[in-house]
């Protein structure tokens, strides 16, 4: 068995795997938090709200706070898995730092809704994160390309912004590594 073809089977097998674990399994307080908010969110897209309100699709475990906005209090990192080989599908960033004032609460003030397979990185209070970009002839579980995105905070619009875009493949070092 080649090396593409046994990764399309381990792929397959992790998927029937998976499919196992229902999406609606219990989930963490943060979870059920923030799914909250998405699916009340106008802004949210009307597939990400279907995922979360099916429990066809979940907010990831894995929510990171980190402080991104220069606000000294921490924001949270959310993806949302689609429950399916397609991964993480979407990212947002909550914080209160929204030129609101402080009244506002917590926001969505970023938001990427068409991902794929998508993951994150923060460090140094930079947040970095990469979609697949499926190439022709590429398998669903193994995309030869991902984009990565490096976002800048921009105080004047309490808004993110992306101000770096570049196409790598999937074991290229992430862009703060290089």
């Amino acid at each position: 068995m080649s090396g593409r073809a046994a990764a399309v089977a381990l792929a397959a097998a992790g998927l029937t795997l998976a499919s196992a674990v229902p999406a609606g399994a219990t989930q963490t307080t943060s979870q059920q938090f923030f799914s909250a908010r998405l699916q009340a969110d106008e802004e949210t897209s009307r597939e990400v709200r279907a995922l979360l309100r099916t429990n066809e699709g979940f907010v990831d475990r894995a929510v990171a706070f980190k402080e991104l906005t220069g606000d000294g209090r921490a924001d949270a990192v959310v993806r949302v898995q689609s429950g399916g080989a397609s991964g993480a599908v979407a990212l947002y960033v909550f914080s209160t730092d929204t030129g609101r004032g402080r009244d506002r609460g917590l926001q969505v003030v970023f938001r990427s809704q068409e991902l794929r397979q998508a993951h994150t990185r923060v460090r140094d209070g930079v947040l970095r994160y990469r979609s697949a970009r499926p190439q022709p002839g590429d398998e669903l579980c193994c995309p030869s390309a991902v984009a990565e995105s490096r976002l800048r905070w921009r105080e004047r619009r309490h808004r993110f912004e992306v101000v770096e875009r570049r196409e790598v493949t999937p074991d290229s070092p992430w862009g703060d590594q290089i």
